[in-house]
């Protein structure tokens, strides 16, 4: 049985969808490998952050983006939130918005 990617808001889809050609190229490549095999793909793609929360790690010849994700019961992995790549560590305020997303998810589920 597949796997279905669903996104927190279409704003997210839009983002995602907005990156860079090759981070786009990479999220739609991956993506696809997750809807057969799962949301974890091990690294150096995905990454586990703890408490249900996992990043999608974009590497291309523009740049570094990271896709933030959950997953549901039933097969289901949400897209949370993405963001561009500016330094070697991931801002708090990112990754904040990713857990207040997943926990409005994970409360609606």
């Amino acid at each position: 049985m597949n796997y279905t990617i669903t996104y927190y808001s279409i704003e997210v889809q839009t983002d995602i969808l907005a990156l860079p050609k090759t981070l786009q190229a990479r999220y739609i490549g991956l993506s696809a490998r997750m809807m057969v095999y799962g949301a974890n793909l091990g690294e150096p793609h995905t990454k586990a952050l703890g408490d249900g929360l996992f990043e999608l790690r974009l590497k291309g010849s523009e740049g570094i983006a990271r896709v933030f994700y959950c997953t549901l019961v039933g097969r289901r992995i949400v897209m949370l939130h993405s963001f561009v790549k500016k330094t070697q560590k991931t801002p708090a305020h990112e990754l904040n918005i990713a857990k207040n997303r997943m926990s409005e998810v994970k409360l609606e589920y």
